[in-house]
C-alpha cells in the first residue's frame, strides 16, 4: 500500500522585546534563576496583566507578511491547565478570535513552488522553565521565561514531506528576522515547533491518526524527527496496529521520538475570555501604517537581486535567506564591489568560515569594504584567483587591507605580455618534444607548459595571458 504523509507545523517566535508580554520584566537571556519575575509573571493574587504594545505592532507586522487578515478586536483567553512551570495555572494566549488568520506563504521545493495555508498567528505567553538534577531526584523551577512573548504561527496540513517542513521552517525563520520581530536564535529557545505528523493510504481525504511532535529547535531536527515519525507510521499500519493520537518527544542523540502523554483536545484546555484584559483594539489606519512601514521582505529583495545584479535565482535566493547577509552583500555593493564576485566570495570563502567558526557574517573578520577592495583586484588582474584566497585568509588573520597585503608581500600578478612572451618562447624552446606532442593533438601537454611558467613567475603570472601565448605560438 503506498502511503502520503499530511503534516503541520505549529511555530513558536519569541519575539524581539525588552520586556514581557504582560509585565515589565526583561527577556534578557541567561540571567540567575527566577531573577527575571515579578508579581504578574508569578501569578501572584491580585497581579493584574498590561499588554505590551510592541507585541501588538509585531504580531501585526508578521501577519501582513504572510498575507492573513488582520483581526482589528482580537481577544486573549485563557488556556487551562496544570504544570509547575505555570504558576497561574493557565496560559493566557488566544482561541477563537485569533490576531491573525487566513494567511500563506510561499516555499520553494525540488516540484517548484508550493504555497503553504497558514491558518492563524496568534499572541500568547511562554512558560517557565523545569531544570532536572542528573539523580533525577528533584526538579526545580525557573521562571525566568514565563510571560516572555510569544507568536504561534500554526500551519495548514499542507505539508507532504520531511523536506518542505524543513524548508517551510527556514521560509518563517528569514521572515520573522528580516522583520526584526524575533532574533530567531533557535539554539535560545527563540525559534522552535511542534511538528503534527499523519500518515493515510493515497487517495485517501480523511486524515490519518496525529501524532504531535514537541519542541523541535533546529532545521534538521525538523526534518529528522518527521522522516521518523513517517517510517513509524507507515510500520504500524502495515503491521496492522493501531495508532494512538499522543504527543511526543524528540532524542536528537539516538533519532528517535518516544511518548510523552496523550494528545489533548482543545475542550480539554477549557479555554474563555480572559477577564482581566480587553480587546486589542486596532484601527484600520493604524493597520495601514504598519504595512507602509515593513522592509522589504525575502521574496522581493531575491526578485530584484535577479533583475538588478543578474543573478540566477539561486544565488539570489541563498544571499536573502538571512537578512544579516544580504545587508552584507548590499554593502559590499555599496563599496564597489562586482555583484557576481561578491556573490561568488559571500557563499564560497565566507560561508566556509562561518561554517567552521560557527559564526555570523559579521564575526568572520572580513568587512564589506575588504571584502569589495579583493573582488577589485581580482577584477583588475592584479592577482589571481588562488592569491586571492591567500589574501583573504591575510586579511582575517591581520586585518590589514587587500591592497596594503599585495604590495607588502609582492603579490602582484605578472601581467607585463611582452615579459610573458618572452618567458612563453624561452620554454618553447627548450621543450621541443613536448612541443611536438601538442601539435600531434595531445593537447593536454598545454598545462604543463603552464604550469612551467606559473612556476617561474612564482605562482604570480596572469593564467588567462599565459594560456593565450602558450596557445598561439603552440598552434603556429
Amino acid at each position: 500500500m503506498e502511503f502520503e504523509a499530511v503534516i503541520g507545523l505549529e511555530i513558536h517566535a519569541q519575539l524581539a522585546t525588552a520586556s514581557k508580554l504582560f509585565c515589565n520584566c526583561p527577556t534578557s537571556f541567561g540571567a540567575a534563576p527566577n531573577k527575571h519575575t515579578c508579581p504578574v509573571c508569578l501569578g501572584l493574587p491580585g497581579a493584574l496583566p498590561v499588554l505590551n504594545e510592541q507585541v501588538q505592532e509585531f504580531a501585526v507586522q508578521l501577519g501582513l507578511a504572510t498575507h492573513c487578515e488582520i483581526r482589528l478586536d482580537s481577544q486573549f483567553a485563557r488556556k487551562n491547565y496544570f504544570y509547575p512551570d505555570l504558576p497561574k495555572a493557565y496560559q493566557i494566549s488566544q482561541y477563537d478570535r485569533p490576531i491573525c488568520e487566513h494567511g500563506w506563504v510561499m516555499i520553494e521545493t525540488e516540484g517548484g513552488s508550493k504555497r503553504i495555508g497558514i491558518t492563524r498567528i496568534h499572541i500568547e505567553e511562554d512558560a517557565g522553565k523545569l531544570v532536572h538534577d542528573e539523580a533525577g531526584e528533584s526538579s526545580f523551577v525557573d521562571l525566568n521565561r514565563a510571560g516572555t512573548p510569544l507568536l504561534e504561527i500554526v500551519s495548514e496540513p499542507d505539508l507532504r514531506t520531511p523536506e518542505e517542513a524543513k524548508v517551510y521552517m527556514e521560509t518563517l525563520h528569514s521572515l520573522v528576522t528580516y522583520l526584526g520581530v524575533s532574533e530567531g536564535d533557535m539554539e535560545k529557545g527563540h525559534l522552535r515547533c511542534d511538528a503534527n505528523v499523519s500518515v493515510r493510504p493515497k487517495g485517501q481525504e480523511q486524515f490519518g491518526v496525529r501524532a504531535e511532535v514537541k519542541n523541535l529547535n533546529s532545521f534538521r531536527f525538523i526534518q529528522q524527527a518527521v522522516a521518523y515519525e513517517i517510517d513509524r507510521h507507515r510500520e504500524e499500519l502495515l503491521d496492522g496496529r493501531k495508532l494512538i493520537q499522543e504527543t511526543r518527544l524528540w532524542d536528537s542523540e539516538r533519532r528517535v521520538t518516544f511518548s510523552m502523554r496523550s494528545k489533548e483536545e482543545a475542550e480539554e484546555y477549557r479555554y474563555f475570555p480572559d477577564p482581566d484584559l480587553p480587546l486589542v483594539q486596532l484601527s484600520e489606519a493604524r493597520v495601514a501604517e504598519i504595512r507602509n512601514s515593513l522592509p522589504e521582505l525575502p521574496d522581493a529583495k531575491q526578485e530584484r537581486y535577479q533583475q538588478e545584479h543578474g543573478l540566477s535565482a539561486y544565488d539570489a535566493g541563498v544571499l536573502v535567506a538571512s537578512r544579516e547577509t544580504a545587508e552584507f552583500f548590499e554593502e559590499t555593493l555599496v563599496e564597489g564591489a562586482e555583484p557576481k564576485l561578491a556573490c561568488n566570495w559571500i557563499m564560497g570563502d565566507l560561508t566556509r568560515v562561518m561554517n567552521e567558526s560557527g559564526c555570523g557574517i559579521r564575526e568572520t573578520r572580513i568587512t564589506p569594504a575588504q571584502l569589495a577592495e579583493l573582488t577589485d583586484l581580482l577584477r583588475k588582474g592584479e592577482i589571481s584567483s588562488k592569491i586571492a584566497k591567500s589574501v583573504f585568509e591575510e586579511v582575517r588573520n591581520s586585518g590589514k587591507t587587500p591592497a596594503r597585503i599585495v604590495e607588502e608581500k609582492g603579490l602582484k600578478q605578472v601581467s607585463d605580455i611582452s615579459e610573458l612572451g618572452r618567458l612563453a618562447d624561452e620554454l618553447i624552446a627548450e621543450n621541443p618534444e613536448q612541443v611536438e606532442q601538442y601539435r600531434a593533438g595531445k593537447t593536454k601537454v598545454l598545462g604543463f607548459f603552464v604550469g612551467q611558467m606559473m612556476k617561474q613567475t612564482k605562482g604570480q603570472g596572469n593564467p588567462q595571458m599565459i594560456n593565450q601565448l602558450l596557445r598561439e605560438r603552440l598552434d603556429a
